[in-house]
């Protein structure tokens, strides 16, 4: 037995405490190590952050193709329907891609573009003149460049980090280099 384990059996004598500074904890008998803890963590940030990409995607771009393509076209967008359903399918691989861990760092480059184009196509407020639907329009102009901060945040990870990022399927696609 290490002196981390000492440490831990001194303090968890019914090794059910996280040995708190030490390399590992124990949790029910079973040693976890930081590294195992980081993935998951990374695990459940993956997907609440792809969840947005799939209840855009099948709730509005899929199952409400004609009220969003409405929506799209009250805006301006060119071929609204067409142009719905690609970037339905373009949300629905970049949520599967950051879900479950298939070239990640793809599928948050993706999950950026989209929303940083929409933010731009869609939400421009700027050209509002009602009051009501410009505040809505900042705000969703607001949400998707949010969006793309925290799909960049993720792609520098992925990109970064590369195959030592578990629970996923592939590794990364880019190389930062760093």
């Amino acid at each position: 037995m290490d002196l981390d384990q000492q440490a831990c059996s001194m303090h968890a004598p019914f090794g059910e405490q996280a040995c708190v500074g030490s390399a590992h904890a124990t949790v029910r008998g079973r040693v976890d190590t930081e590294e195992d803890r980081v993935d998951v963590v990374v695990l459940i940030g993956r997907v609440l952050f792809a969840l947005i990409a799939v209840g855009s995607a099948f709730g509005g771009h899929f199952m409400a193709t004609d009220s969003t393509a409405g929506y799209a076209e009250s805006r301006g967008v060119k071929n609204p329907r067409a142009m719905v359903l690609v970037s339905g399918v373009l949300l629905a691989a970049a949520a599967v891609s950051l879900m479950v861990g298939i070239y990640a760092d793809l599928g948050a480059l993706l999950f950026g573009s989209f929303t940083l184009l929409t933010a731009f196509t869609i939400h421009h407020f700027w050209t509002d003149e009602d009051e009501m639907t410009k505040q809505m329009e900042m705000t969703n102009f607001m949400k998707n460049l949010s969006i793309t901060g925290g799909a960049l945040l993720a792609f520098a990870l992925f990109a970064t980090a590369g195959d030592d990022i578990g629970l996923t399927v592939t590794g990364s696609l880019f190389d930062l280099g760093f």
